[in-house]
């Protein structure tokens, strides 16, 4: 097993509160991560590739964070040094922030973070997290970024604030005072399930009347019930989905346009381009040359 050694290349210091690291193992055996870090800070792990075992407290605790996952750790009361082994070919990024930055951040709402609330300020914290496509696609660009060393630091506390947006974005779906119809639980399910049918079948999605059929709804239940929870139609939220899709995809530098056209279930890739542009303002050709 070889040691990583941690430098500028893998490590940028943004600020005194604010720490950024990102690891590529590209080596034919595992490599080893060690760092030391201070109780104040809160730890954000990314695996975008691959799989990392973290160990902590003298492998008293184990955790394994595999590719599109994340994990949050903080302990006020010790020293939690970043120990990690990273298996062949895995990416990981991992951002550190003082609780008195992250609190500095939320403020107005820090009882809607868990370990920010006055509650449990000074209690450990960890949780896991699955990676949504845009929060995938701004580490993506995080690790691939060619940016000149004098705003190489204000372009990574832009990626880590949009990164922290979207991390502790508050769902507003359910909304049970607004909403009398999403009070049935039981309807709330079914309109769960039909964003996870549709979600797993985007390139050939079923009809509203199919979809409604299949989890057992009404029709006008589905559409108001969707609205409501997600706040946008199902082709309206399967679109927004497929592009955050196709934005992954293209920063992954993996897929051509095609490839992506094809994956998303478009009969020609003038058709993709089309949807492309009407999202992000531009072809997915520029979008990938841009990243």
């Amino acid at each position: 097993m070889k040691n990583i050694k941690i430098s500028s290349e893998n490590k940028l210091v943004i600020d005194t509160d604010l720490i950024y690291y990102n690891f590529h193992n590209l080596d034919k055996i595992k490599q080893k991560v060690f760092y030391e870090t201070e109780n104040n800070y809160i730890q954000f792990h990314f695996c975008i590739g691959g799989h990392v075992s973290f160990q902590y407290n003298n492998g008293a605790y184990s955790f394994s964070v595999g590719k599109g996952n994340s994990i949050l750790l903080y302990n006020p009361i010790m020293n939690l040094p970043v120990n990690a082994i990273l298996d062949v070919n895995t990416k990981l990024v991992s951002v550190l922030v003082k609780i008195e930055k992250l609190h500095g951040l939320f403020s107005e709402d820090a009882e809607t973070i868990p370990f920010l609330s006055d509650e449990h300020i000074n209690k450990k914290y960890y949780k896991e997290n699955s990676l949504s496509p845009k929060i995938t696609a701004i580490l993506t660009q995080m690790m691939t970024e060619n940016i000149s060393k004098n705003v190489r630091k204000l372009y990574h506390k832009g990626k880590i604030f949009e990164l922290l947006s979207l991390y502790f974005n508050i769902s507003k779906e359910m909304d049970i005072d607004q909403c009398p119809f999403l009070a049935d639980d039981k309807n709330v399910k079914k309109i769960k399930q039909a964003k996870e049918i549709i979600i797993l079948k985007m390139a050939e999605p079923p009809t509203l009347k199919e979809l409604a059929k299949e989890v057992d709804i009404s029709l006008k239940n589905l559409k108001e019930g969707f609205k409501q929870v997600y706040g946008n139609t199902v082709f309206g939220f399967l679109f927004e989905h497929k592009m955050n899709v196709a934005s992954n995809m293209l920063s992954s530098k993996n897929y051509n346009v095609n490839e992506v056209a094809l994956h998303l279930g478009y009969s020609t890739a003038s058709h993709f381009i089309n949807a492309f542009k009407k999202k992000f303002g531009t072809t997915p050709k520029k979008y990938l040359n841009s990243n």
